[in-house]
């Protein structure tokens, strides 16, 4: 019941997995909630307040790795962290991700679902803000890659096949995106397909990191550049005041950009150019 050929069995792992990642977070969260008070109402998060709860959450994720790698004799580092290409595709997956989010603003700019206009900070503060929202958004990758698309996604390859694997992790990063103050239907949808291109990267590089690049500059280009809500939530000394019009089901509404249909279209679009790219090469 409990071990099979291989060791302790996949669903076994998956839940010693979960459990020790929900046991850290909420250990350094308590430890972190007597030395930091953070306002009951907050107009917009500060860069301080979502570096911290990302280090944590990062930390939650790496014992839970390192403990479940040690059991299988692996490097922590083994579930798509490693490869020579590291870089690389990191570099990669920033570029297309602020590109692509870029091209989903501007669109419904032009269209007139979205209004931008600049904000009023002095050149000091706006590159202060940039880069530690940088920071936060990079953490903010490698924690829910690494959670979803790292160990898990590993083991229950194993057992279901990888992409029975990715769409039940997918439908869970979806699932998980439900817990915002502002979510949609079409931004559960949204994050659901984000998370299977993501695992069609892992598919095609055995790597974490263009998925990692990827989702940091899309949520950097959201939240600091934009200035857009991202799944309800606004980002301090944002370089740009984003504020949706129009109809919800295009503009995202409350969601930001990430709730509106054209998302899915630019997600399509993403997961298209993988393929042509990746595809070919791997041909």
């Amino acid at each position: 019941m409990f071990v099979g050929r291989a060791g302790i069995r996949a669903g076994w792992r998956v839940l010693l997995f979960l459990a020790i990642v929900a046991g850290v977070a909420f250990g350094l969260s308590f430890v972190a909630k007597h030395f930091v008070a953070r306002p009951s109402e907050l107009h917009a998060v500060p860069p301080g307040i979502a570096l911290l709860a990302e280090c944590i959450q990062v930390a939650a994720v790496a014992a839970a790795t390192a403990a479940l790698a040690a059991l299988e004799r692996k490097s922590m580092f083994a579930f798509g962290l490693q490869g020579r290409a590291r870089a690389i595709r990191f570099v990669a997956g920033v570029v297309c991700g602020f590109v692509a989010i870029s091209a989903l603003v501007l669109t419904l700019w032009k269209a007139g679902l979205l209004q931008l206009n600049l904000s009023e900070m002095h050149t000091g503060a706006v590159w202060k803000y940039a880069a530690l929202w940088a920071g936060v958004f990079f953490l903010t990758g490698i924690f829910e890659e690494s959670l979803l698309r790292g160990y898990l996604q590993a083991v229950l390859a194993r057992r279901l096949g990888f992409w029975w694997a990715a769409i039940l992790l997918s439908a869970l990063f979806g699932a998980i995106h439900g817990l915002n103050p502002g979510e949609t239907p079409v931004g559960l949808v949204t994050a659901m397909l984000a998370g299977l291109v993501f695992c069609l990267s892992l598919w095609y590089t055995g790597s974490l990191w263009w998925a990692i690049g990827f989702h940091a500059a899309w949520d950097w280009g959201e939240s600091y550049f934009y200035g857009a809500s991202d799944s309800g939530e606004l980002a301090q000394g944002a370089l740009f005041i984003a504020h949706p019009a129009g109809n919800v089901l295009l503009s995202g509404g409350a969601t930001g950009p990430e709730g509106s249909l054209l998302a899915l279209v630019i997600l399509v679009v993403v997961a298209a150019a993988m393929r042509a790219w990746w595809g070919r090469r791997r041909a």
